[in-house]
């Protein structure tokens, strides 16, 4: 499902990895689709990642997925909606020893349902399921990203 970034997508990117906040976690966003429904984010193991034992922090798993979903909904729903990011929770399967990765997709079918249940509600919740992985595709981490969608003329 691989679309190419635009310049303004490569722009965001570039700009994110340079955000002090994002910056910290250690991650690095590698790709944006220009349309915003697919993102890539690669976490190695580094100096500013690793934790006591030698494995990625989990603070740096989480972080480097946080934002992820609430931001894509925002560029991809409009000014029309009003998205926060509601919970999350994290499973720690196996110790990152290696650099992990994540992608974040918003499917057409994704869209309907959260259009429906604003259009029907007022608001909508949803959550997103994302494995961090390593580049086999051995998942270390599971999380859910919960995220609150709304009309903003509510």
């Amino acid at each position: 499902m691989s679309r190419g970034e635009s310049w303004r997508t490569r722009l965001w990117r570039l700009g994110f990895n340079f955000f002090p906040a994002y910056r910290g976690t250690g991650a690095r966003v590698a790709y944006i689709a220009g349309d915003w429904r697919e993102i890539r984010v690669k976490l190695p193991l580094s100096w500013r990642t690793r934790n006591y034992v030698g494995t990625i922090f989990g603070g740096s798993m989480y972080g480097a997925i946080d934002p992820m979903y609430m931001l894509m909904l925002i560029k991809v729903l409009g000014p029309e909606y009003v998205v926060w990011d509601k919970t999350a929770t994290i499973r720690f399967r196996r110790p990152g020893r290696r650099t992990l990765f994540a992608t974040f997709v918003i499917t057409e079918a994704d869209l309907a349902e959260i259009r429906e249940g604003v259009a029907r509600a007022g608001k909508y919740e949803k959550e997103f399921p994302v494995h961090l992985a390593d580049a086999s595709g051995e998942v270390h981490a599971i999380f859910q990203k919960g995220v609150h969608v709304s009309r903003r003329d509510r």
